[in-house]
């Protein structure tokens, strides 16, 4: 079996940025695991194989359909429940309940900046004290001058999408805002100046 073969049968199709904090250890206390628009699954497959307590949710009727299937496979319980039809600025759980919530490629569909702080609170209320949040999301970070304001805090990409944009300063605030601390710098991947993407990655204090 090759190590391609072993990797991707072990973590599947994951956020690479995640999977680097699986790699780190970063996660290894946590128990219960909410993917906030999850779709069909792809970054939940080592939460899956690990026995974490997994939920998700998705404005996709279809993907919801697709993660309740796959989800399936790796336990005896029905665990149906726990993939909801949802948006992410009205979670249906109670507070404090998970210890790792995921947004990978959320968050930049914000459609102003009161949705995107919405959708942000959201999820910090669902999260544990000392728990973790990762998120990953478009930003201006290294292409600032490239991409062209339209107002309610969306830009035009030089990729010519249309995404809600964030900055290191703004992220910055909204962790202190929010009570939190950075566990790793913010890191930002520039793809050939056509877009940028950041990783986030907040405890919860």
């Amino acid at each position: 079996m090759s190590i391609k073969f072993q990797i991707q049968e072990t973590f599947g199709n994951i956020d690479i940025y995640l999977l680097d904090q699986l790699l780190k250890g970063t996660y290894v206390d946590c128990h219960t695991v909410l993917d906030a628009g999850c779709g069909e699954g792809r970054n939940l497959l080592y939460f899956l194989k690990n026995e974490y307590e997994v939920y998700g949710v998705d404005r996709n009727p279809e993907a919801v359909f697709k993660i309740q299937e796959f989800a399936a496979q790796f336990s005896e319980d029905d665990t149906a429940q726990n993939y909801q039809l949802s948006t992410i600025d009205k979670l249906p759980f109670e507070e404090r309940k998970f210890d790792l919530v995921i947004s990978s490629a959320v968050l930049h569909f914000a459609e102003s900046l009161e949705h995107f702080e919405a959708m942000l609170a959201e999820m910090w209320r669902v999260l544990k004290p000392g728990g973790y949040f990762f998120c990953r999301l478009a930003s201006d970070i290294g292409i600032e001058s490239m991409v062209r304001f339209i107002g309610n805090g969306r830009y035009i990409l030089p990729d010519e999408s249309e995404r809600f944009l964030v900055n290191q300063e703004m992220l910055l605030r909204l962790t202190k805002k929010l009570g939190g601390e950075l566990h790793e710098p913010i890191k930002t991947t520039n793809v050939q100046n056509m877009r940028s993407m950041t990783t986030w990655c907040v405890k919860k204090m």
